[in-house]
């Protein structure tokens, strides 16, 4: 009898303590939960108003429900836009995940020369997006850019008029600018794996591409999401790059959603529709965010996510 009444005062202390600590926790989350909550959740909160009003001179707003979102979509000129922006990120992904897999495996363990390759590729990332553009903008200026005049020297001079040369160029500027992300993402992962596994699969005659497919690859999955996410996030809500290189041309062949939206928003200060717009937008990318996550996590590690 002694022993169960000792072992329930135990449960209970134990209840107890780990009650304090989840509220330690959450006190020190405070700040930041305010902060997302400031800068998040309150303009978030303004759009789906403005989704669901229109508005007039003096801040009048009139309820006028879901008209805003059926006009959106039944806009053929909006889903073209999602197929465009949907169709860049797909060719983000294809090109920058595999990519920044076969860099990283490629890149040394240690050494000088591992740190000169970690400094050389952040330094696109910490490149300020606006930066981004002009420089990508004056490389391929017939006159005097670099990329121009490279390409032009093989015959193969890229004409920003062509549809297909401005998505190859956009494509090239991201690849430079975020790649990086992918690789030191992956070689953090890999660097983490010990060595006994190496030795194991050595011992097992595994060369290649079987090391790769069954120890280093498993280990990759997590950060392989991650950098999914955080790419497809990116490079479906790309604006500013796009807009400073090719304005949107040729045509609207690189009009993305994103333009779209600023164009409604900002430009013909339709704030009902672009709130609609901006909602949908927003819905979007979580729910493919969402799928893309469920799809690469291991089973039971994504609960709440879907």
């Amino acid at each position: 009898m002694r022993r169960s009444i000792v072992s329930l005062d135990d449960q209970r202390n134990l209840f107890m303590r780990n009650t304090r600590e989840a509220g330690k926790a959450w006190l020190f989350l405070t700040p930041a939960m305010l902060v997302l909550f400031i800068a998040g959740l309150i303009p978030i909160g303004c759009v789906a108003f403005y989704s669901l009003h229109d508005t007039f001179g003096g801040n009048v707003f009139v309820w006028v429900g879901s008209q805003w979102f059926r006009e959106v979509l039944g806009s053929v000129e909006f889903y073209k836009a999602i197929a465009r922006s949907l169709g860049f990120s797909l060719l983000v992904l294809a090109v920058q995940i595999p990519l920044g897999i076969i860099v990283a495996l490629r890149m040394p363990r240690s050494g000088w020369l591992t740190t000169f390759y970690i400094v050389l590729l952040a330094i696109p990332m910490l490149t300020p997006t606006i930066v981004v553009g002009y420089l990508w903008k004056v490389m391929v200026q017939p006159e005097t850019g670099l990329l121009y005049q490279s390409l032009a020297s093989i015959g193969l001079p890229p004409d920003m008029n062509n549809p297909l040369w401005t998505w190859i160029v956009l494509l090239l500027m991201d690849t430079w600018h975020w790649t990086g992300l992918v690789i030191l993402l992956c070689y953090a992962r890999l660097r983490t794996i010990p060595n006994a596994y190496y030795q194991a699969a050595a011992i097992d005659s595994a060369r290649g591409w079987a090391v790769f497919r069954y120890v280093q690859l498993p280990r990759l999955k997590l950060v392989l999401a991650i950098a999914v996410l955080l790419r497809f996030m990116d490079s479906f809500t790309l604006y500013t790059e796009p807009y400073v290189i090719t304005r949107g041309g040729p045509g609207v062949s690189t009009t993305f959603l994103s333009h779209e939206l600023v164009q409604t928003g900002l430009i013909q200060f339709d704030l009902g529709k672009a709130g609609a717009m901006a909602v949908i937008y927003f819905s979007i990318v979580l729910l493919v965010s969402a799928v893309f996550y469920r799809l690469m996590m291991p089973a039971g590690e994504h609960k709440g996510i879907l």
